[in-house]
């Protein structure tokens, strides 16, 4: 039977990319630290995908079995494994690297020549690519001859909505319809899996900017707008006029500059940002803007969903009014439960909104640190 390891069994892991697996015909084990949700899997053996849209369905996931990503076993799972996969969050991944680097010296020490392909399928640019660096320095010379020859690393681009909707069975997980799963054609080794969902580029940071600069913009301004507020969930802060106005216009400026680098198609791209706002809007997601907007530091930094479109656009000479508004919306983020919002809020207090934006974000530029400046102190009346 084919195997599949999903490091990661949280809302992503269990209702995206674990459930494309399963359903493509592999065995699915999944990883994780949190022993409860990794004994519920091994009792009952299944779980189910509530797709929560304009047509609603359930999706049972049944060929699974679960492992503590930090014990032995997790080691020998991987020696039979034919892909991994990956849904941690980006700074766990170091983390994770030295126990696959072992799996990797466990397949070499056994005679293992059949090909595995790991893919971290996280909310970055190159994930795949950045885990490999982690693991191999945990490889002795041996093991990344062996890699280099045996282990691909394909990057990724991710996207569908999860959120963190509390069911009855803990495990069960509620998505949107909507997703995509663009994988690194060429960066595989072996025979290309056969996965269901899983589109194969060519051109993939093409679809990774894409979805960065009008998604992942999207989703972010409208949250820290929407918390600015007072609204809890992303579908009340999207029907808001002023915000939508702000958030559409936005997505649009992001939009010049993708079509000016890829030259992606005007009308298609237009209509592409509309279907994502679309998805904005579905209210049976729930969907948390203090979940969508947390680690800002993270979202500010230069090449994240605000500054990296930012940049983008006023680099090919468009104009940014309504991203810098989305950026002074996100420095505005004041959420204690939050770490890095307290950190950010700390950082403008001691050093001054600029010159603590420039440090965040790598932005010198002086005509864009007064406007941001002015964004943070008027968003408030622009809605």
């Amino acid at each position: 039977m084919k195997k599949a390891i999903q490091f990661g069994a949280g809302n992503i892991g269990r209702g995206f990319i674990g459930a494309l697996l399963e359903q493509a015909g592999y065995h699915v084990v999944f990883a994780d630290v949190n022993d409860a949700v990794i004994d519920k899997i091994n009792a009952d053996k299944c779980y189910t995908v509530h797709v929560m849209d304009v047509e609603c369905s359930e999706q049972k996931i049944t060929n699974i079995s679960g492992v503590n990503s930090t014990k032995p076993e997790m080691i020998d799972e991987m020696k039979d494994a034919e892909i991994i996969t990956t849904a941690v969050g980006l700074v766990i991944l170091p983390r994770i690297a030295p126990t696959i680097a072992k799996g990797i010296t466990l397949r070499m020490e056994s005679g293992v020549n059949e090909y595995l392909n790991i893919i971290a399928c996280e909310n970055a640019i190159k994930a795949s690519s950045q885990l490999k660096d982690a693991v191999y320095a945990s490889l002795d010379e041996k093991g990344k001859e062996y890699a280099d020859k045996y282990v691909g690393f394909p990057d990724c681009s991710v996207d569908r909505i999860v959120p963190p909707v509390k069911s009855e069975n803990f495990i069960d997980v509620v998505v949107e319809n909507y997703y995509e799963w663009n994988v690194e054609e060429a960066a595989f080794k072996g025979e290309i899996p056969q996965i269901k969902g899983m589109n194969l580029a060519g051109n993939l940071m093409a679809y990774i900017e894409r979805k960065l600069f009008t998604l992942n913009t999207g989703h972010a301004i409208t949250s820290y707008l929407g918390f600015i507020k007072g609204y809890s969930t992303v579908d009340e802060s999207i029907k808001d006029e002023k915000i939508y106005n702000i958030v559409k216009s936005a997505m649009t400026e992001s939009g010049n500059g993708l079509i000016e680098k890829y030259g992606f198609d005007r009308e298609a791209h237009l209509k592409y940002i509309d279907k994502i706002i679309g998805r904005f809007k579905n209210h049976y997601l729930q969907d948390d803007v203090a979940r969508v907007g947390r680690e800002p530091l993270r979202k500010l930094s230069a090449t994240d969903r605000l500054v990296k479109p930012l940049m983008t656009a006023a680099g090919y000479g468009f104009p940014v009014d309504n991203l810098i508004i989305g950026i002074g919306a996100a420095l505005n983020y004041d959420n204690e439960a939050d770490a890095q919002s307290v950190e950010l809020q700390a950082k403008i207090k001691e050093k001054g909104l600029k010159a603590a934006f420039s440090e965040i974000s790598g932005v010198t530029d002086e005509k864009l640190l007064e406007n941001v400046e002015n964004a943070y102190r008027e968003v408030k009346n622009l809605i």
